[in-house]
C-alpha cells in the first residue's frame, strides 16, 4: 500500500501557472514533514528522505528505493534536489579536490575537499565573491554579488561528500571559502544546523566545525549570542593596524583591538579555543618584528595561530615567503610562547586558494587544465 494516490486523469494544466520548484536543501526536516503531512503522507517519510540525501548520498529522487514510486514522482515534480552544475573539478597529487560550481543564476562559487591522513575536511563558500577586499585574495577582486542560500551552502557540502569513496566520511567543515560567513550569518547557521544533525544530517560534531571571519565585532557578538557551538577563526594577517589597514581594508574604522575584544567575549561565552589565521606574505608581514608583535597580542590568550604561506594569485604582486623567513618567523613565535601551527600548503597546482579557480575560469579559461565532471 502506498502513502499517496495520484489521480489517474489529472486535470489539464495548460492554462494554469505551474508552481515554482523548490530547492529541497533550503527546507528543514520539519518543513518537509509539514509539506508531506499536508498531502496526506506520513511524517516519517521526511526523515527517510533526509537520510537518503545527507547520509546515503543520493543524487536523485529515483535512488530513494524504500520510498513509494508515486512519492518519488511527486518529489521529483516539486523539488530540485541539486541546483548547481559542476563547471570544473580539479585534483592535486596530495588528494586535494576542488569544485567550481555554477549556480542557477549563473554565479560561480568554489569549494574544496582536503585529505590529510584520516581527516576529510571541506572548505565551503558563503557568498558569491566577497566584499571584504583583502588585497591578496582572489575571492574579492570583483566584489560580492550576493549571499548564498541555505541550500546552496549545503549543496557544496554534499557535492564534496560525493567525491569520497564509500568508506570515506566527512570529518571537518570550515566556513572559509569565498565570502565573509558572518555577513551571511543566518543562512550559514541554518546550513550548519543540518550539517551537525546526527539523526538526519551529516553528523559532523560542532567541535569539528569552524566559522572564519575577517573580524566583524558586532557579528561576532551575534554569533556568540546564538549559542552556536562552533570554533571561531579570525583572519588576522597583520599584527598592527597600519599594516592590516593595507592588507584588509575593512579593518579601517574597526581596529585590531576591537576584534580581539570581540574574540575574547566569544571565548568567554563558548569556552571554545580561538584560532587566528595569518597568511604569510613574502616581504610584507613575514618579518621577525611582525612575529614579535604577534607574540604581544596572542601569548596570553587561549588561542591557536595558524600560519599559512601564501598561495600566489595570477595578476597580484604578492609572493610566497622564503623558507628562511618562515623558519625565523616560526622560531620567534615559539620562543615567545605562542601556540602556533604552520599549515602545509595543499593543492597549489589546482589553484586551491580561495577564488583562484573561479577567476581563472572566467578570465583565462585557456590556461586552466581541468578534468570535466558530471553534474549530479
Amino acid at each position: 500500500m502506498t502513502d499517496l494516490q495520484i489521480p489517474t486523469d489529472p486535470p489539464s494544466t495548460d492554462s494554469v501557472k505551474q508552481p515554482e520548484r523548490v530547492h529541497l536543501l533550503d527546507w528543514t526536516t520539519e518543513e518537509l514533514a509539514s509539506w508531506l503531512v499536508g498531502r496526506g503522507i506520513p511524517k516519517f517519510r521526511a526523515a527517510q528522505i533526509q537520510r537518503w540525501v545527507y547520509q546515503r548520498r543520493a543524487k536523485r529522487f529515483d535512488e530513494m528505493t524504500d520510498l513509494p514510486k508515486d512519492l518519488r514522482l511527486l518529489l521529483d515534480g516539486h523539488f530540485d534536489l541539486f541546483r548547481t552544475a559542476t563547471a570544473a573539478c580539479q585534483q592535486a597529487a596530495d588528494g586535494t579536490e576542488k569544485l567550481l560550481l555554477q549556480l542557477a543564476d549563473g554565479g560561480r562559487i568554489e569549494c574544496v575537499l582536503l585529505r590529510d591522513g584520516p581527516r576529510r575536511s571541506i572548505c565551503v563558500s558563503s557568498q558569491v565573491g566577497c566584499a571584504m577586499g583583502c588585497v591578496f585574495c582572489a575571492s574579492g577582486l570583483d566584489g560580492v554579488e550576493r549571499n548564498l542560500t541555505r541550500g546552496e551552502i549545503l549543496e557544496q557540502m554534499l557535492k564534496l561528500q560525493h567525491l569520497l569513496e564509500p568508506d570515506e566520511r566527512l570529518s571537518h567543515i570550515v566556513m572559509m571559502g569565498m565570502g565573509e560567513p558572518l555577513a551571511n550569518l543566518p543562512r550559514v547557521l541554518a546550513a550548519l544546523t543540518m550539517a551537525k544533525d546526527s539523526e538526519f544530517g551529516l553528523g559532523i560534531s560542532p567541535r569539528r566545525i569552524t566559522i572564519s571571519t575577517v573580524g566583524l565585532p558586532p557579528a561576532i557578538d551575534k554569533l556568540a549570542a546564538s549559542d552556536a557551538p562552533y570554533h571561531l577563526a579570525i583572519s588576522l594577517h597583520a599584527p598592527n593596524d597600519p599594516l592590516r589597514n593595507r592588507l584588509v581594508p575593512v579593518n579601517q574604522g574597526i581596529g585590531i583591538q576591537a576584534i580581539l575584544d570581540a574574540a575574547d567575549r566569544y571565548f568567554e561565552k563558548t569556552k571554545r579555543r580561538l584560532t587566528f589565521e595569518y597568511v604569510l606574505l613574502g616581504g610584507l608581514n613575514d618579518s621577525v618584528q611582525c612575529a614579535r608583535e604577534l607574540v604581544q597580542l596572542l601569548r596570553h590568550r587561549t588561542a591557536m595561530l595558524n600560519v599559512i604561506p601564501y598561495n600566489p594569485v595570477p595578476g597580484l604582486p604578492y609572493l610566497t615567503p622564503s623558507p628562511s623567513a618562515v623558519l625565523q618567523f616560526r622560531r620567534t613565535l615559539i620562543d615567545g610562547g605562542v601556540n602556533a601551527m604552520f599549515r602545509q600548503r595543499k593543492g597549489d597546482e589546482i589553484q586551491a586558494a580561495c577564488g583562484q579557480l573561479r577567476r581563472l575560469r572566467e578570465r583565462e579559461p585557456q590556461v586552466v587544465s581541468i578534468q570535466s565532471a558530471k553534474t549530479s
